[in-house]
């Protein structure tokens, strides 16, 4: 018998609606997917910030962060990369119910993975962002250096160059690094977000 036939879901007296009626705010999962180098770590901290300055609970999930400590165990392969998504979105969705909006920046290559992940969040608690940023520019920005290292070997299953990456399919909002300034690029997301998320925040908020 499975050891999980012997679990049971606790339900508890505070609900999410009530953690968000307290903070002001709906709660919900802001998943940032693109090349490594598209940008996606820059507007997390800007998103963060604009939150913060607005009173608005939010935490950011980062690749690397989860990889050096709650993933340690996870390798680069298919399945790897699957499981990293899996945790990850199971993270979002703990602070989403706390009534916090989660950032969570992944590259997240597989459009799969990205399905599912918001299938655990929810699909109506879930905005996915593509940073459109093409490869080229990726590699020119080269700031971690891993597109050299892959190039020469060192790195086995980096994205865009020996593993693939799925451009999103249905993404509610797009930007491009290369065109839209990072203050644009947040203008162009918080704008959706207030149209869409956050319609219900207090004008003090504002």
């Amino acid at each position: 018998m499975s050891a999980a036939n012997n679990l049971f879901q606790e339900n508890y007296s505070v609900s999410r609606k009530e953690r968000e009626e307290l903070n002001g705010h709906a709660s919900f999962t802001i998943w940032l997917t693109g090349f490594s180098g598209s940008g996606k770590s820059t507007i997390a901290a800007a998103l963060d910030q604009w939150f913060y300055k607005r009173q608005i609970r939010s935490y950011i999930t980062d690749g690397d962060n989860t990889r050096i400590h709650l993933n340690r165990d996870l390798d680069f392969s298919r399945e790897g990369r699957k499981e990293n998504i899996r945790r990850v979105a199971e993270v979002a969705k703990l602070f989403n119910d706390a009534g916090v909006v989660v950032i969570s920046s992944f590259i997240s290559p597989f459009e799969k993975d990205r399905k599912s992940a918001k299938a655990i969040v929810g699909a109506k608690h879930f905005v996915e962002v593509y940073i459109a940023t093409p490869l080229e520019t990726c590699i020119q920005r080269d700031a971690k250096g891993l597109y050299e290292k892959a190039r020469k070997g060192e790195i086995k299953d980096l994205t865009g160059i020996n593993s693939p990456y799925e451009v999103p399919s249905n993404p509610d909002i797009v930007v491009d690094t290369t065109i839209d300034t990072i203050e644009t690029s947040l203008q162009i997301i918080t704008d959706w977000l207030l149209e869409n998320k956050l319609q219900t925040v207090t004008e003090l908020k504002l």
